[in-house]
């Protein structure tokens, strides 16, 4: 089995998904908000490529949407692109289905659904997407969403820290020069990842748009262990144990 790692989905063309396990990550901000979602009791996510899309869904299914342009929540959506959207006791979201559109995740993993199976990625949810798929026994992609195609530092360390579990469960994470430079990145934000990513644009582009809150609470390695958003059909829903 072996681990690799998609610095951007412009990069997809170049990988055979077929029979492996994608874990598409948005540290900052979508994959992280799924999680929360579904903690919090969304009971499925509909992640759509656009805006017109994700409104749509709401109207016809009268389910929750949110949705998110470079960093800013877009008009007219119930939520933005936030975890504390999910949190808060005024908006109660348990028992809600969720539409969501984002500028960087929700595409990315449209574009990873050729894959054996798709699950989201994020900090919050790592021991969760460790466990699927040392159970699943195939080779990983992890699918970075990036910034508008680019490159994006704390999707790329993420790739590092689940390369750096599942390498002692007999995954090949350096056979790929991409796996093995997620690895070394890892390496050196592991003792502090919060003022490893300080340096990230996307974080700073958060922080101007003051968001930092987002920022820290994206950061909370394992936070949710148990949640693992899998897709099935046209959504995402909570894998069942």
């Amino acid at each position: 089995m072996k681990l690799d790692v998609c610095f951007s989905p412009e990069l997809l063309p170049s990988y055979d998904l077929r029979g492996r396990v994608a874990v598409v990550v948005d540290i900052l901000r979508a994959t992280s908000t799924i999680v929360t979602a579904l903690a919090a009791g969304v009971t499925h996510v509909f992640p759509v490529a656009g805006l017109d899309e994700c409104a749509a869904l709401g109207r016809a299914t009268g389910c929750l949407t949110a949705a998110e342009r470079d960093g800013l929540p877009a008009p007219g959506f119930d939520l933005g692109n936030s975890p504390f959207g999910f949190l808060n006791p005024a908006r109660p979201v348990r028992g809600r289905a969720l539409a969501i559109s984002t500028t960087n995740g929700t595409q990315a993993l449209r574009r990873a659904l050729a894959a054996e199976a798709v699950v989201i990625g994020s900090f919050l949810n790592l021991a969760a997407v460790v466990a699927f798929a040392r159970q699943q026994q195939r080779d990983v992609l992890v699918v970075c969403a990036g910034w508008k195609g680019q490159f994006c530092l704390e999707d790329s360390v993420f790739g590092g820290a689940l390369a750096a579990r599942l390498a002692p469960l007999g995954f090949d994470v350096r056979s790929s020069d991409a796996a093995l430079a997620a690895l070394h990145l890892w390496e050196q934000a592991a003792p502090d990842p919060a003022a490893y990513l300080l340096q990230s644009a996307h974080v700073r582009r958060l922080n101007s748009l003051e968001a930092s809150e987002d920022f820290e609470f994206c950061l909370n390695i394992d936070a949710y262990p148990d949640v693992l958003p899998l897709w099935q059909e046209d959504r995402l829903v909570l894998l069942e144990k």
